[in-house]
């Protein structure tokens, strides 16, 4: 999955926003932001994103049901086996004993001679057992306990098998869906979204942190389930055998939840460091990687690094105290439950020489007492699963709580015929509500017209076709395509109308074909043709070993920039827009390209309306109406020729430029 690709700006055509650190480390963005503070983080809500997580798998509860059920059946089963087993004890035990007594005499004369010899307490034990003088061990019977024994545990593990293959459908339906809201949330976000975010943190959110989510819920749901199900059972068992016993092992519970508590209390706010530390060093590497050869070329490398040590040794130390901290739980709770064993043993063993329960049953109970800690250890052992998986979701569902573009209208409207008039009335708009842009900007642009709009960096050139295309929302006034207000259109629409060039050019992994398909979806292969003949992309497309058929990379770096322009040009061409935005689309090539794409342009334009962001003022000498933006305001319009016999703003631009390149010349 990933981030959508957005238009950007010239420098300084829209106020930095405030933002997270940067990817580089400091609170803006690119190499020179290398130093900067750490922000705050909203402590873990831990109840409400485990609400949510509910919520989130409350999709499958028929399957949580029947995962239930089987779960009750297997811990049932399993619960079952220690008392039979304690049977054949018993058995064996009550068979050794038998075979020590004198054959012929009756049990009553047997205890009778052992409190006459002054064996009381051994008399007391026999009492409570069923002896038979001189019989020894019945393995006939022990057999067939053995066996019931064995019939119990193998049907409980088949039903732990069906539970836990029905728990991980449940936990990876339930990661399917999360990750399509995710990516349906992306298509709902305003653009200014991603200007704040740096993308390693977006990707982070929506790969490492929903990935360890799906492990958490993969490797503590079922337990989670299984281990409340045996302490319940197990419980109920201990309470069947003895109810002093269960007393004793009950007591060591509220220790093993307070110390797993006061533990875990210390652990949360190191998971959180942790992942956000993750996002931040991933946002650094993703910015360091695309901008490599800028890093180089400014000597940034050390400087570089030495950003990404620190992030490595904040997440170092964040990872490493959150699960040595979380890691000492279950030492802790074993502590607390060999305690519980010995004080279990010890009164057993004085309950089976008084008579008054069987060895089978403390051996029993002992198995209990051990199943009874080991799922209390299991539970206390997740926490440290629990923590980082709910801080990982919390940062997942901060995504998808952001705040979201402003929906279609529900009756959208629709212009009778696209001829492509564009009116912008008393149209303001700014970045930030005290920082004004765009004041009371008003336009008409008549059907198939040239507008190059022009102007210093900052000026709100591009500002002003991301308005058009509703990458922003205005703050006031309206515009209108064919007299039909763009706010009361849907979004798809009014874009399926535009096609757009952008200053960097961005392709798509894929061969030069698809790329240029992109534009219109299943076009013929003649058409595809065409329109890269007509954009001057089939003229080294053909020099490639496989021609048409070359893989891109997700970068483009293995074609140069100005080919890969010329493939977003051929797009654009392919794609047949009634309104055609270029931002500087030659910027990346070569005079004599430029030339050649310049001369498509023009027939690209035909019969379109046509917005032309440019710095280069000789490619818009054609332009039927040049708009000169300063400050958010037009300040001049008109023709080439007009402008500069009017001697202001644009004249001298253009004179700027051209000293400019006699400046180079010389």
């Amino acid at each position: 999955m990933s981030t959508p690709k957005t238009p950007t700006a010239d420098a300084g055509e829209r106020p930095t926003p405030a933002r997270g650190p940067g990817p580089a480390g400091g609170m803006g963005r690119g190499p020179a932001a290398m130093m900067g503070g750490m922000p705050t983080e909203k402590a873990l809500d831990f109840k409400g994103s485990g609400r949510r997580l509910m919520q989130l798998l409350r999709p499958q509860r028929i399957i949580i049901g029947m995962a239930i059920l089987l779960g009750i059946a297997s811990v049932t089963l399993s619960v079952v086996g220690p008392k039979v087993l304690g049977h054949a004890t018993d058995l064996i035990f009550t068979g050794v004993l038998s075979a020590q007594l004198p054959a012929g005499t009756t049990k009553a004369e047997a205890i009778a001679g052992l409190r006459a010899s002054g064996n009381t307490t051994v008399a007391d034990m026999l009492s409570a057992m069923d002896i038979m003088p001189g019989v020894g061990i019945d393995f006939d019977a022990v057999g067939q306990v053995l066996l019931i024994v064995a019939g119990l545990y193998f049907v409980a593990s088949l039903f732990s098998y069906a539970q836990g293959w029905l728990t991980t459908t449940i936990v990876q339906k339930a990661i399917f869906d999360l990750r399509e809201r995710v990516e349906a949330k992306f298509a709902r976000l305003p653009l200014s979204y991603f200007d704040k975010q740096p993308h390693g943190e977006v990707l982070s959110r929506v790969t490492n942190d929903i990935d360890n989510l799906a492990q958490t819920l993969q490797q503590t749901l079922s337990q989670i389930l299984t281990s409340l199900l045996t302490i319940v059972g197990v419980l109920a068992m201990m309470f069947v055998i003895s109810p002093l016993l269960a007393l004793i092992a009950l007591v060591t519970v509220p220790v093993s939840v307070y110390v797993a508590a006061k533990i875990g209390k210390r652990a949360q706010p190191q998971f959180i460091k942790q992942w956000r530390t993750t996002g931040q060093l991933n946002a650094h590497i993703e910015e360091m990687y695309t901008g490599h050869s800028l890093v180089k070329v400014f000597g940034r490398r050390k400087e570089a690094e030495t950003v990404f040590a620190e992030h490595n040794d904040t997440l170092y130390g964040a990872s490493f105290k959150a699960q040595f901290i979380s890691g000492m739980i279950q030492p802790a709770m074993m502590f607390i439950g060999n305690l519980n064993y010995v004080f279990v043993a010890v009164v057993g063993a004085l309950r089976v020489t008084s008579g008054t329960l069987s060895l089978g049953d403390v051996q029993a109970f002992i198995q209990y007492s051990r199943q009874f800690s080991q799922p209390l250890m299991q539970v206390a052992s997740m926490a440290n699963l629990l923590q980082s998986g709910v801080a990982s979701a919390e940062r997942v569902f901060a995504l998808l709580d952001a705040e979201e573009q402003e929906p279609d209208p529900a009756d959208p409207a629709r212009p009778e015929q696209v001829r492509g008039r564009v009116e912008f009335q008393d149209v303001s708009f700014r970045y930030s509500p005290d920082v004004p842009l765009i004041e009371n900007l008003s336009l008409t642009v008549e059907p198939g017209q040239t507008v190059a709009i022009v102007g210093p960096t900052g000026a709100g050139k591009t500002t002003l076709v991301n308005l058009l295309m509703r990458f922003y929302e205005i703050n006031s006034g309206t515009i209108r395509l064919d007299g039909v207000d763009v706010a009361t259109m849907t979004r798809e629409d009014l874009r399926s109308k535009t096609g757009m060039v952008l200053q960097d050019a961005w392709l798509f992994g894929g061969t030069i074909t698809e790329n240029i398909e992109y534009g219109a979806i299943g076009a013929s292969e003649e058409k595809i043709i065409a329109a890269a003949r007509a954009t001057y992309v089939d003229r080294f497309a053909r020099t490639l070993p496989d021609g048409y058929d070359s893989v891109i990379d997700d970068e483009g770096d293995n074609v140069s920039s100005g080919e890969k322009q010329l493939i977003t040009i051929a797009r654009a061409f392919i794609a047949e827009p009634a309104i055609l935005i270029l931002d500087e689309a030659t910027s990346s090539v070569d005079t004599r390209t430029e030339v050649l794409i310049q001369r498509a342009m023009n027939s690209l334009r035909e019969g379109r309306t046509s917005f032309v962001i440019a710095h280069r003022l000789s490619t818009i000498r054609d332009a039927d109406l040049i708009l000169v933006m300063e400050s958010g305001s037009i300040v001049e319009q008109g023709t080439h020729t007009e402008l500069l016999e009017a001697g202001g703003a644009y004249a001298r631009l253009y004179a700027a430029q051209f000293a400019q390149a006699v400046a180079e010349i010389d």
